[in-house]
């Protein structure tokens, strides 16, 4: 990753900040790849339905927030129960190296791919040397 391109949200001593959510959450794993002209991140969101998911960039900040929805209803009676129920958020701090106009979201099989498309004057660029 290059630097200063995209990092988690962080207080001025470095220490990682978490928004209070009204709900249980959970921060889902990612990878963060880096490719010639773009950034892309891979966001683990098991259970989380495409319309139950809201990725916001505002202020060079990125935001993902999916609902999971219950997997029973109310009635059921657990004898146990180990799988919690909460809602994924995450955000991160995205410089100017990234077009936020041309960031795009995939979801499959419960995978959320964000491309962050750079802006060209910090994508690598290949110089042609003329023969004279």
């Amino acid at each position: 990753m290059a630097s200063g391109t995209l990092e988690k949200q962080t207080a001025g001593n470095g220490v990682s900040v978490e928004t209070a959510r009204p709900a249980r959450t959970y921060r889902p794993p990612v990878d963060i790849i880096e490719r010639g002209d773009e950034l892309v991140i891979l966001a683990d969101m098991p259970g989380v339905p495409a319309d139950q998911l809201e990725i916001q960039f505002e202020d060079g900040m990125l935001t993902i927030h999916g609902h999971v929805p219950p997997r029973q209803d109310e009635s059921v009676r657990y004898l146990l129960q180990e799988y919690g129920e909460g809602d994924f958020y995450r955000s991160f701090q995205v410089s100017e190296a990234v077009d936020p106009t041309r960031i795009t979201a995939e979801l499959s099989s419960g995978v959320l791919t964000l491309h962050l498309p750079k802006v060209d004057a910090v994508k690598p660029r290949k110089i042609e040397v003329k023969v004279q």
